[in-house]
């Protein structure tokens, strides 16, 4: 049976040690973070955010790591009251990234110490912001021109406000201020953007009301416009037609006319050549005309109706 003997022992415990010690002394940066190294608790001079094999001393000095890239802040809704006392509720995010690991690390420690101090931050600079402003200003961006039809020129003035800085320079200005704060803590404010913007429950109701109200009374406007413009329509239809028939009557008229014109002549031609011919003719027309089925003449011997109705001998 094979043994170790003492010596391979303690060669083979000693590469343990080794491989133990060289384990705690290297680690690796990857592309995504950067290190701060403390001895004893204490942060070293210089940060490492060279992506790599890297080495520290074992046991004695400690790894940090800390995210490179862009990081998300999403505030919570705060009620907040405008310069015309609009109770508004304002909800808003950021991003923003660890520029100064070092400093990142002695001033919060960590990305939830940091989440934490942006909540202070951010939500205060909005709530000043938001409180020197009037509610058009954080609403609007700008003070472009109606593009509703159903916003007349006479209400535009009173429906779109106009503005003197607008919801992107009130941003701005929160940017600004956050960064100035933000600034010896380690982190770069990125970019800050209102996520939403609305009245409180109390009156959020009123408020949907009178927008109703307003957009009745524009289509009530609008329908009696269109009930005007049908009754024109209707009126000009009423004219073009009496028009249609007076022309079409004038010329059946006209037609009719000479006709009748044609019709005396023709009977006239017809009396000139046969005399006799035509008064049988016209006879017979009028006993068409006045005798009906169960008609009772009561005729005297020598009249002219009964003249086409005697026997000859």
């Amino acid at each position: 049976m094979n043994s170790f003997s003492p010596k391979s022992i303690i060669i083979g415990v000693f590469l343990i040690i080794v491989l133990f010690i060289l384990m705690d002394a290297l680690f690796i940066v990857d592309e995504t973070q950067q290190v701060v190294i403390t001895q004893f608790g204490e942060p070293l001079e210089e940060a490492i955010s060279t992506p790599g094999v890297h080495m520290k001393i074992p046991f004695i000095q400690k790894t940090h790591y800390f995210d490179n890239r862009f990081l998300e802040w999403d505030g919570d809704p705060n009620q907040v009251p405008t310069k015309d006392k609009r109770f508004i509720w304002v909800n808003t995010y950021a991003r923003w990234r660890i520029s100064d690991p070092l400093k990142f690390f002695q001033r919060l420690r960590d990305e939830r110490g940091a989440q934490t101090r942006l909540d202070d931050i951010l939500d205060g600079e909005t709530r000043n912001a938001v409180a020197r402003q009037d509610l058009v200003e954080v609403v609007r961006s700008t003070n472009r021109e109606a593009d509703s039809i159903l916003i007349s020129a006479e209400e535009e003035t009173a429906v779109l406000e106009k503005i003197e800085k607008g919801r992107e320079a009130i941003t701005r200005e929160i940017l600004e201020n956050s960064r100035r704060r933000a600034s010896d803590l380690g982190i770069e404010l990125i970019d800050l953007r209102f996520k939403r913007i609305n009245y409180v429950e109390e009156v959020r109701k009123d408020v949907f009301e009178r927008m109703i109200a307003e957009r009745k009374r524009v289509a009530q406007r609008y329908l009696s416009e269109g009930e005007g413009e049908a009754a024109r329509i209707r009126g000009e239809k009423e004219r073009d037609l009496a028009q249609i028939q007076s022309a079409a009557y004038r010329t059946s008229e006209e037609v009719r006319g000479k006709a009748d014109a044609e019709s005396t002549r023709i009977y006239s031609e017809a009396y000139n050549r046969d005399v006799t011919f035509y008064t049988f003719l016209k006879s017979l027309e009028t006993y068409e005309t006045a005798i009906g089925k169960n008609s009772t003449l009561i005729l005297t011997t020598d009249s002219e109706v009964l003249r086409y109705l005697k026997r000859t001998p």
